[in-house]
């Protein structure tokens, strides 16, 4: 009786590695776009990040396609220079963990790294120090460097 049900119980567990290595593979690949946020109440509109395009078609200052690693880095800050579509990284929020923004009297006597700890100083200082240095080389001011130009308006 027990062999009857072998059978069944392989097809179980194939069907169910099968399925969760899919369900972890389609995880590690970046959306087309999505939406810079975290688990807390945002002030402005949620950033809507064309990963796709910023990953195929843009350059950098030395007229290259930029690489991840000019975004994904690691916990010193090294950028993660082997990084390709389909490996796993970590959600800015994983690390720059405190909600929202700190600026003005309140940072005052924090360091940059401090600041950065903060998930909107860290996109900030990430997304904003590249568009400049685009628009700079480019001269233009196609990249974005003020809040209504990347933050869509809230209801």
């Amino acid at each position: 009786m027990k062999r009857k049900f072998l059978p069944v119980v392989s097809l179980i567990a194939g069907m169910t590695i099968i399925f969760a290595g899919a369900a972890l593979y389609a995880g590690t690949n970046a959306a087309d776009v999505m939406e810079l946020k975290a688990d807390y109440e945002h002030k402005k509109g949620i950033i809507q990040f064309s990963h796709k395009k910023h990953a195929e078609e843009y350059k950098n200052g030395e007229n290259r396609k930029i690489t991840c690693g000019e975004c994904h880095h690691d916990k010193d800050g090294k950028a993660l220079a082997d990084l390709k579509d389909g490996d796993n990284v970590q959600k800015c929020f994983e690390c720059h963990n405190k909600p929202g923004e700190i600026k003005g009297k309140n940072a005052k006597d924090l360091s940059d790294r401090q600041k950065r700890e903060y998930h909107a100083n860290a996109l900030h200082d990430n997304c904003i120090d590249c568009h400049k240095a685009y628009n700079k080389k480019n001269k233009t001011k196609d990249a974005p460097q003020t809040c209504s130009k990347c933050h869509p308006k809230t209801k």
